[in-house]
């Protein structure tokens, strides 16, 4: 499967930052670089733990965010804040937010298929 990016901007209280984020269906939050929170001066509402694929945990502080994607419009959304050597990824609760999901074959983004039951 190839790697997919898409263009975004991340918003909150009137500031704005444009990001490329890189779509992880693997990854359950969006994650924002250190850089980027910071600018929008967002604060961590609580603190989650994570558990990498190597086994290690990190704990990361989680905030929300206004989302723009190109061509899918705004949502509101939790992000992850964080560290600087982390990656701007959008992932899946964003993702169903919008309901969009990746093909992974065309390596794009498209509506979900919506089922109520």
């Amino acid at each position: 499967m190839g790697i997919v990016y898409i263009d975004a901007i991340v918003k909150n209280d009137g500031k704005q930052v444009p990001v490329k984020l890189l779509v992880d269906s693997g990854a359950s939050y969006t994650v924002l670089k250190k850089e980027v929170w910071e600018t929008l001066g967002l604060k961590a509402q609580d603190e989650i733990e994570f558990v990498l694929t190597d086994g290690s945990v990190i704990k990361r502080g989680i905030s929300e965010a206004r989302i723009q994607l190109a061509h899918f419009g705004e949502r509101h959304s939790p992000v992850v804040l964080g560290e600087t050597e982390d990656e701007n990824l959008l992932g899946v609760i964003t993702l169903e937010i919008f309901g969009l999901v990746l093909d992974p074959l065309k390596r794009e983004l498209r509506p979900m298929r919506a089922l109520m039951k």
